[in-house]
């Protein structure tokens, strides 16, 4: 089962590797792994897609958590989310199959980022899903290059006034708890 998990992390040198590190001593498979900026420069995000049972999730959780440079690590499972994949796409064309190709591309609600003799660049972001159906479309135009970012993901609003309600509420126990996933919310129209 795909699962699309967030840590945030210290923004320091070696903080990658770590993590890289311990998905690849024990096995995990990491379909992406994206890491950028947040709103607080001494933070990074990270946002891991894998394909695991609920087993191997579990571990991977628990093991990120355990990082020292790991402040919150979150599973998207069960919560409402959006999540965004960007591509670049140059694809060959010629002058009698360039409007079929701008064409497509506008259906996706893409943009041509780039004009020349033979070829296209097309620039998509959307669910992944969007962005390899867009991809599928094209081959036969001759993809000749294409680069992808990575997913990255955010809780939607309500799910975020959610999560940071239970951040509020009295800890019990003396404990300190993690906030790793949260209960699904009211479901918004979809982006």
């Amino acid at each position: 089962m795909r699962h699309v998990i967030s840590a945030l992390v210290m923004n320091e040198p070696g903080v990658l590797a770590q993590v890289a590190n311990l998905f690849s001593a024990r096995g995990f498979n990491i379909d992406s792994l994206v890491v950028g900026r947040t709103e607080n420069p001494e933070l990074s995000r990270m946002t891991v897609v894998l394909d695991a049972d609920d087993n191997t999730l579990e571990q991977v959780r628990k093991q990120l958590a355990k990082l020292v440079p790991v402040v919150k690590v979150r599973d998207f499972s069960g919560t409402k989310y959006i999540e965004r994949d960007l591509a670049l796409v140059t694809v060959g064309v010629s002058a009698g199959n360039r409007s079929e190709v701008i064409e497509i591309v506008n259906l996706f609600r893409g943009k041509v980022v780039d004009v020349a003799k033979n070829s296209l660049v097309v620039e998509l972001s959307g669910p992944e899903e969007k962005v390899e159906a867009l991809t599928e479309l094209l081959q036969p135009y001759r993809i000749k290059e294409l680069a992808r970012t990575g997913v990255i993901a955010m809780s939607r609003g309500t799910q975020t006034a959610k999560d940071e309600a239970d951040e509020k509420a009295p800890q019990t126990g003396g404990k300190r708890k993690r906030s790793i996933s949260a209960p699904s919310a009211a479901a918004l129209p979809p982006s």
